[in-house]
């Protein structure tokens, strides 16, 4: 019996829906756990006492930090190469070269696992051989964007994957911020590739500043008339407007 056109049409799209969808996640087998402080010693990145209470709430105050993968990362220099999800062809180049090159020199390439700018540096540092850290918005057992999932599998199987979250917590857009003061505090500076004045990517630009880590403006970024935000840091003796890797090659390794 001949299909009818509507039903072929609409057994076609469900065909092509499938071949679309983005890979099932497969979490990791086995998540570690530890205090805050006690990663941060571990990490050789102790905190100030006047900054102990990294989180503000009294319940956050030194949290439990999970993480799959190989820890001993969080001992070797690391920078945050961070940026707008909504990102330029451009910025997509600047934010991948920056991340070979930081591969390159040895430096673990850290960022956040979301669209744009932070998919790009992970993808960039280990197509170069180096290795990187994502600290990630949502618990360990879920992969946001969905997309990303066999990029976050790669991730905690052979460098490292840490989040704040509880497995199986349920998350929210406010706990963005959280995940980018984390992601300061575990580097040791963070590299800004392209962020509007409203961007959620400033919200690390403030941890740095408050952490004492330095904070790496692109030149790209500064010479933009469009933008306000970097006048807000430039002044701060830690920000540095960055022309070439050997800014931060000078400062950090």
């Amino acid at each position: 019996m001949d299909m009818h056109p509507e039903h072929k049409q609409s057994t076609q799209r469900g065909k092509s829906n499938k071949l679309n969808r983005a890979p099932a996640y497969t979490p990791p087998l086995s998540v570690s756990s530890m205090p805050l402080g006690e990663m941060m010693e571990y990490a050789g990145r102790p905190m100030p006492k006047e900054l102990e209470g990294l989180f503000k709430k009294a319940e956050e105050r030194d949290p439990i930090i999970f993480f799959a993968g190989d820890l001993s990362l969080l001992k070797i220099k690391s920078i945050s190469v961070i940026g707008a999800r909504s990102v330029t062809s451009e910025g997509l180049a600047r934010a991948a070269r920056i991340s070979r090159e930081l591969a390159s020199a040895g430096l673990v390439v850290t960022s956040g696992l979301a669209k744009g700018v932070d998919t790009a540096a992970h993808t960039a540092a280990i197509a170069g051989g180096g290795r990187t850290v994502s600290v990630i918005g949502t618990p360990v057992d879920k992969a946001y964007p969905a997309e990303n999932a066999a990029l976050q599998r790669e991730i905690y199987e052979h460098h490292l994957l840490v989040s704040q979250f509880h497995p199986g917590q349920r998350t929210f857009q406010s706990d963005f911020p959280k995940r980018n003061r984390l992601m300061a505090a575990l580097s040791d500076g963070s590299v800004i590739v392209e962020a509007s004045d409203t961007s959620g990517t400033l919200h690390q630009a403030a941890e740095c500043i408050r952490l004492g880590r330095w904070l790496f403006i692109m030149r790209s970024v500064v010479e933009n008339p469009a933008l306000s935000w970097p006048a807000r840091f430039l002044g701060n003796p830690k920000t540095v407007v960055l022309t070439s890797v050997q800014d931060i090659l000078s400062r950090i390794a």
